[in-house]
């Protein structure tokens, strides 16, 4: 059993090897994905994509589907919904089954999720909020979470949030720094991170715009988040908690070169295949992870026609090696000081929005500007 005892220090209280989680992400974080991404070093934990709760109980072939373990690595397993009982018992079937953590999706934007009430809906009714989370405290004898967003569409509302959060028993928070309504349009405002790290006793765990492994170290600087979670950045960069790692121990950050590239996406694509079967089942998933690698290229957009409008996966594979065989690594923009630059990272000392909480300290006038 994991030890929950409230004396112990924020970062204590977080079973992680590395202060660093694999976030979740819908058709995505599957088990393989997972494993794949655990295998490259320095992850403190992975999430599932979340498991949609309804009036059914969760059937047995769904637990045995999403709690799948990556070797040495905790596992967060996020449920979805708004009704308390049978949230409560889908939380405590998942932690029966041996998930480390059991996570709450407060975030999902999407339409189709929100117009039914859950995900970052549920950010508008905190009576209702409190009342699931506290009926999966009951249920949940191991670490439970939540994931929010900074609010539906007024960020003010984020501490009363957060506040919801911990009065309801999670054991720590992840916040993503941006509202429903933003999706994910703009630079995440690392500020809100800090906020509710001053005004929380749990932990809490920042998420949004870590696009390269010196973010990580800058975002805990910054807002003194206790450990930090990557979702987008980690398919651009597969090597991104290694590199993290690496600048904690105080030693050089791997620097993939494109042959790298090459060769962990030809990996990819045999794992995918062993898992998935036919190329029609595999070619979308690894165009997915494709998508996000291109944007490392030296010319993005030419880099996305070459490899992304393949129809076949051998296609794709050739798109690559055109695009990535034989350059070095300073050539492609995945090193972990984003000496290139093609994304833009967030910050808490500079942001673009001054609509914000009372709590909030003001931007830094000698502070760097974003991007």
């Amino acid at each position: 059993m994991i030890d929950r005892r409230q004396d112990r220090t924020p970062l204590e209280r977080l079973p992680f090897l590395h202060p660093t989680m694999l976030a979740p992400m819908e058709g995505v974080s599957h088990p393989t994905f997972r494993e794949i991404l655990a295998e490259q070093g320095g992850l403190g934990c992975v999430c599932t994509e979340f498991v949609r709760v309804t009036t059914e109980p969760l059937a047995p072939s769904v637990l045995r589907r999403e709690v799948r373990f990556a070797e040495g690595v905790p596992l967060s397993v996020q449920v979805m919904g708004n009704l308390p009982e049978q949230m409560a018992d889908a939380a405590g079937a998942v932690a029966a089954h041996g998930a480390d953590i059991v996570d709450i999706n407060l975030g999902c934007p999407v339409p189709k999720v929100v117009k039914k009430g859950v995900g970052a809906a549920m950010l508008k009714d905190l009576d209702l909020l409190e009342r699931v989370l506290s009926a999966m405290r009951a249920q949940v004898p191991g670490l439970l979470s939540a994931k929010i967003r900074a609010g539906w569409d007024d960020k003010a509302h984020v501490l009363a949030i957060g506040e919801t959060v911990q009065r309801a028993g999670a054991d720590f928070i992840v916040v993503h720094p941006r509202r429903r309504a933003d999706y994910y349009a703009g630079v995440a405002d690392w500020r809100i991170v800090r906020t509710l790290k001053e005004a929380l006793d749990i932990p809490v765990v920042g998420n949004g715009d870590v696009w390269y492994a010196v973010d990580a170290p800058r975002m805990r600087a910054e807002t003194g988040c206790d450990a930090v979670m990557i979702g987008r950045p980690a398919l651009r960069n597969p090597w991104i908690f290694r590199q993290i790692e690496a600048i904690e121990r105080g030693v050089e950050p791997f620097a993939p070169s494109g042959d790298d590239v090459v060769e962990f996406l030809h990996d990819v694509t045999e794992r995918y295949r062993g898992v998935f079967g036919k190329d029609r089942f595999v070619i979308g998933k690894l165009k997915e992870w494709c998508s996000y690698i291109v944007r490392a290229a030296p010319d993005p957009v030419a880099a996305r026609a070459a490899v992304l409008r393949q129809p076949e996966i051998e296609g794709v594979l050739a798109g690559l090696r055109q695009v990535f065989a034989g350059l070095p690594s300073d050539a492609i923009d995945l090193r972990a000081d984003g000496h290139i630059g093609h994304e833009r990272s967030g910050s808490a000392l500079l942001a673009q929005d001054d609509a914000l909480p009372a709590g909030y300290v003001g931007p830094n006038a000698g502070a760097m500007a974003l991007g």
